[in-house]
């Protein structure tokens, strides 16, 4: 069985490819998060992500099936009770997630929260609703700056956000009262799974923008990970993007924050480019913050366009040991109704320089495949109460 020295595992966060069984329990029905995007643009130039096999997975409109692709391809089901970050992440490492995290969509956050929160902060809360983030900014940005009041909002995921003003807020003010609320939150009928500091400029409406600054206040894992048993045998886990806020930095040796999707790739390109021995884990985000959420097929084909640019070049840069391995953590149609994640299906493309041979693998029943072919190549045990099967012995 072929093993690998490093092994890059990249998450295009949000690429769904079509909808889970149980979907409809989640109010999403006939989603598929590229299929849409294919069927709603004109054009759609991917020949790198093509050439692994991804149109193989799910039809698309403009982008052909390939008859021999590079590498395996699979769909992977999520087995956890959820639909987003830190559920897809957490699966894809071992952890299936049973009990869905506390959401607030519908009311806001409890008064005596509020209250608390206000207390400890010394800013009054403003918003307090289920918001979409640039919008709220937009309805409530020229409040905060004029009277020093703080943003807080919801969605549909088990989150609380704030804004603030990197320049009348203060950007150190900001993560301060973020961790204040990450505090207050472990409370078990506050518990909430991110508290996330979403901070903008500008000074007035229409000239508002969210910075590369965002700081993800996460729950630790419930267990240990696959991250946690590479880190304890001494490999290198290197995370670039998102990666070390969802794990709360557990198993994580080295990290790496991203100004965006195509910064997260150009580092990862660097990354490959050393001589370690473990695991690279990538988040891309944009994909699902800018363009899922706001529900923009154009601008996510445009982001796919740009990663597939990068994703050429990478290629390139790997080596015969390496292996990479591209999925998703859930799905976010941006033809959908409503600005949340949406149930899906992800894929799993994997492909390596010193592959002899290529093809589809049946359909998974858990993103922890992932997690389990990684331990295996490094011959790692899987940490205790941990899920999934490996995949290495296909991957020849």
């Amino acid at each position: 069985m072929k093993h690998y020295k490093r092994v890059f595992v990249i998450v295009i966060d949000s690429l769904g490819i079509g909808p889970m069984p149980d979907g409809e329990r989640f109010g999403d029905i006939g989603v598929n998060t590229l299929g849409h995007i294919s069927e709603s643009v004109d054009t759609f130039h991917i020949p790198n992500l093509q050439k692994l096999g991804l149109a193989n997975l799910t039809p698309l409109k403009q982008v052909e099936a390939v008859r021999k692709p590079l590498g395996y391809q699979a769909v992977l089901k999520e087995a956890g009770n959820g639909k987003d970050t830190m559920t897809g992440h957490w699966e894809m490492m071992g952890i299936e997630t049973k009990t869905p995290f506390q959401t607030f969509t519908e009311h806001g956050f409890p008064k005596d929260f509020i209250d608390e929160l206000e207390k400890r902060t010394g800013h009054k809360v403003i918003g307090n609703k289920s918001a979409s983030g640039t919008q709220i900014i937009e309805e409530l940005g020229e409040e905060e700056i004029a009277t020093g009041h703080m943003i807080v909002y919801t969605s549909a995921d088990s989150v609380l956000q704030i804004c603030g003003n990197e320049e009348t807020f203060d950007l150190k003010e900001l993560y301060r009262c973020c961790e204040i609320a990450r505090e207050l939150t472990l409370k078990e009928e506050w518990k909430v799974g991110r508290v996330i500091a979403r901070p903008y400029v500008g000074k007035r409406k229409g000239e508002f923008e969210r910075t590369s600054n965002r700081h993800d206040y996460a729950l630790k894992p419930p267990q240990k990970t696959v991250l946690n048993a590479l880190k304890e045998q001494g490999l290198s886990v290197i995370s670039v993007g998102k990666i070390v806020d969802i794990f709360d930095g557990e198993g994580i040796t080295e990290a790496y924050k991203s100004k965006s999707s195509v910064h997260g790739m150009e580092q990862t390109i660097e990354i490959a480019k050393k001589d370690f021995k473990g695991l690279c884990f990538v988040n891309l985000v944009d994909f699902d913050a800018k363009w899922g959420h706001r529900r923009n097929p154009k601008g996510y084909r445009d982001e796919l366009e740009r990663f597939d640019v990068n994703l050429s070049v990478l290629l390139e840069t790997l080596g015969d040991d390496d292996l990479l391995i591209i999925s998703a953590d859930h799905g976010t149609d941006p033809t959908y109704k409503g600005t949340d994640h949406t149930r899906e299906k992800v894929p799993f493309l994997a492909y390596s320089k010193s592959m002899k041979e290529s093809g589809r693998l049946p359909e998974q029943d858990t993103f922890a495949v992932i997690g389990a072919t990684v331990s295996e190549n490094f011959d790692v045990p899987m940490p205790e109460n941990t899920i999934g099967e490996s995949l290495l012995k296909y991957l020849r």
